[in-house]
């Protein structure tokens, strides 16, 4: 989204002043790989890259050095790194990161890499072509025209305007399962004197993994109806194509958007109506204030709200109280399963 790119214009260029003043006052020069320990150090971006991680490591965790830079419920399009954050980067054995649009400012700092041996891995870029370009859909309010315009303004420099690609691929099942593998290679590569445990461990996950998934396949393909409606942000693309799933929402999943406006309400609460729908989604974290509003504007005003989990605001306690991405697919799963079945 424009708004977001002129956002991470400004992080990219905080992230190059940061890096500039680090290698000025010696902070990238202080040796120990340039600041390796001895540990397999490892750094993720979100919460389901750090799961996966520690999945795979297993019992050998404890002696691996895992950090999760969003570990305070930030969202990753608000994030902007710190120099520690930069620095913890710069020496990892294994980096682990979305490659959306909102990590723009990855690349400035991977350019200056302490560890030249660096195993990277780019979510979006590991798709290849079977990422997602952003879509809108019928009814979805678009960013604010005075947004696009400024944007506008600033985005043209004679070249042509880049794809954007739906950042949030981990909501698929079977994008993880892939991911797990990558790391697990990746890791495996770094520390080869336990890759036999690293994938012992990725089997079992991936197993765990695709239980669940043919759990509720067919339950959620079978479903009485097929199509969902979200009065919230919609970063659920991958998980609904999954199954084939038609959905209708407030604003794409990267909008900065937060009031909606009566068009918006009006045709969620119609396609409520039309499609006799029991409930309306919302992500996690919400107000639920549009959602309440799409409900009172249908004919019943009965919709249930549910919570479709896109785990973009997983803390560091959430984690310590047994937080997972495999619990949280489950129970993402189970709700499109009691949302499609009209239950």
């Amino acid at each position: 989204m424009k708004k977001i790119k002129l956002v991470n214009r400004f992080k990219k260029l905080c992230i190059i002043t940061l890096t500039a003043s680090m290698i000025a006052t010696g902070l990238t020069a202080c040796g120990k790989k340039s600041v390796k320990n001895d540990k397999l150090t490892i750094v993720a971006t979100i919460f389901p890259e750090y799961d996966w991680v520690m999945n795979i490591l297993g019992d050998k965790a404890k002696d691996a050095d895992v950090t999760l830079l969003l570990d305070n419920g930030v969202d990753l399009h608000s994030y902007s790194p710190s120099a520690d954050d930069i620095l913890k980067i710069k020496s990892a054995d294994v980096f682990i990161y979305v490659g959306g649009e909102s990590d723009g400012w990855v690349d400035d700092v991977l350019k200056e890499k302490l560890n030249k041996d660096m195993k990277v891995i780019n979510l979006v870029e590991a798709l290849g072509e079977s990422a997602k370009e952003e879509e809108i859909v019928e009814g979805m309010q678009e960013e604010d025209e005075h947004d696009h315009e400024d944007a506008d303004h600033h985005d043209h420099d004679g070249d042509e305007e880049e794809v954007e690609y739906d950042e949030h691929t981990w909501l698929s099942t079977k994008n993880a399962i892939m991911y797990c593998e990558k790391i697990e290679e990746a890791i495996a590569s770094v520390d080869s004197k336990n890759k036999d445990a690293y994938k012992k461990n990725l089997d079992t996950y991936k197993a765990d993994l695709e239980k669940i998934y043919n759990e509720y396949e067919p339950k959620i393909k079978l479903a009485t109806t097929n199509t969902i409606v979200c009065a919230d942000r919609f970063p659920f693309r991958y998980l609904v194509d999954e199954f084939d799933l038609k959905y209708y929402a407030a604003f794409v999943g990267c909008s900065a958007e937060s009031e909606a406006s009566f068009e918006t309400i009006d045709f969620l609460s119609k396609k409520i109506d039309e499609l006799n729908l029991k409930s309306v989604f919302v992500i996690e974290n919400s107000d639920q204030k549009i959602a309440k509003t799409v409900i009172d504007n249908t004919k019943n005003k009965d919709a249930e709200i549910l919570v479709l989990d896109s785990m973009q605001s997983v803390t560091k306690k959430d984690i310590e109280n047994g937080k997972s991405y495999k619990g949280i697919m489950e129970e993402n799963y189970k709700v499109l399963e009691k949302a499609l079945n009209n239950k």
